[in-house]
């Protein structure tokens, strides 16, 4: 048996080299696989994610390059150290994986150009269309449903702000709502004004915790529904849902109506589905809608604007 001089550094085994170097490996890959296939939300939409990807990405690349050769074994500490942060690498990744977001598409990219109608300006965090005459007096905050690009809802909320009403549509950290709960009371005070709260799905449950706190003049909810029992809420509240829902079902709808007031007004379109609430395509476990999604964002916005009309 050939052992080690006493003099001469023990290196780590083979595998342990190996395993490192193919997780760091992973680390890399995963980061620009979903930055290229999801690069325009990545770019519009909140920084935090892109700001996983990139530090996922740099440490993935330092480490292959530390480990371009099997490095000295070190004490059991380092050993354990090692194991944890490998442990820790792979589900990391998953989640890194899971949160790529559901990027807009046409007619939404479209919606976001400004005319002589409504003015589209957009920062890191939000997404504002303003109408370029005199606003009416009720203004829409609005969140994404998960993992959604905010912008994905430009068409569906412009022709509210074609209405007279400014919109703005949170850009949400790592496309969750609830990262971003509190942010009408921040516009609220920003801004001045009477404002409705609206969202789309988990959007939809943040926004009426908003609501509900914060003194909204109105609650929208797209193929969504409050988190508990709001029923004491005194300003206007619309839910609009669609038949072919899969993702919040019509009888999740039914069994909301207890925890929303007595005035709320249940618009149910026929043949909608969940991801025809906004523009980002097909929706893993949703429904096959019916009607086409020019015809479900029509009836969308008819119940919308019925909401803000009542608000106003």
């Amino acid at each position: 048996m050939t052992e080690t001089p006493a003099d001469e550094p023990r290196t780590s085994p083979a595998w342990e080299a190996w395993l490192i170097r193919g997780v760091a490996a992973a680390a890399v890959l995963v980061a620009a696989i979903v930055t290229a296939i999801t690069s325009g939300a990545v770019v519009h939409g909140h920084p935090a994610y892109a700001v996983m990807l990139a530090v996922t990405a740099l440490i993935g690349a330092l480490t292959l390059w530390r480990w371009r050769r099997r490095r000295r074994a070190g004490g059991a500490g380092l050993l354990l150290l090692r194991a944890a942060g490998v442990l820790a690498a792979l589900p990391w990744l998953l989640l890194l994986t899971w949160l790529r977001p559901f990027g807009a598409v046409e007619p939404a990219l479209e919606a976001m150009s400004s005319d002589d109608e409504v003015a589209v300006t957009e920062t890191a965090t939000r997404i504002a269309m303003e109408p370029a005459g005199d606003a009416a007096s009720v203004g829409v905050l609005f969140y994404p449903g998960a993992r959604v690009d905010a912008r994905a809802y430009a068409a569906h909320l412009r022709p509210l702000a074609e209405a007279g009403h400014p919109v703005v549509i949170v850009k949400e950290p790592l496309g969750i709502a609830f990262l971003s709960a509190g942010a009408l009371a921040s516009v609220q005070d920003s801004r001045g004004g009477t404002w409705a709260v609206g969202g789309h799905s988990l959007g939809g449950t943040v926004a009426a915790l908003d609501a509900d706190r914060d003194g909204a003049a109105g609650l929208l909810l797209w193929a969504s529904y409050p988190a508990g029992e709001m029923t004491s809420f005194d300003g206007a509240v619309a839910s609009v849902s669609g038949s072919e829902d899969l993702l919040a079902t019509p009888a999740d709808i039914e069994d909301s109506v207890v925890d929303l007031p007595d005035g709320t007004v249940f618009t149910e379109i026929a043949g909608a589905s969940h991801a025809q609430f906004g523009s980002y395509g097909p929706q893993p476990g949703d429904g096959e809608p019916a009607l086409s999604d020019e015809e479900a964002r029509d009836a969308i916005v008819a119940a919308s604007l019925a909401l803000l009309d009542a608000v106003g």
